[in-house]
């Protein structure tokens, strides 16, 4: 395989853990009652600032 497509991959796979981890921490950090990080929002798409009016 080319470093290219290596290099594609590793980013895809690299993405795809970094999206599945942000959704974990947000789902952990609503379940406890806790306001996720802004981080974890932003790599799911979801505006921090908007993220209070819509949990309650």
């Amino acid at each position: 395989m080319s470093a290219i497509r290596n290099s594609i991959r590793a980013g895809f796979l690299g993405r795809a853990f970094a999206t599945l981890s942000a959704a974990n921490a947000v789902s952990a950090a609503v379940e406890a009652g806790r306001r996720p990080r802004a981080r974890d929002l932003q790599d799911l798409g979801i505006d921090p600032a908007s993220f209070g009016q819509v949990i309650r």
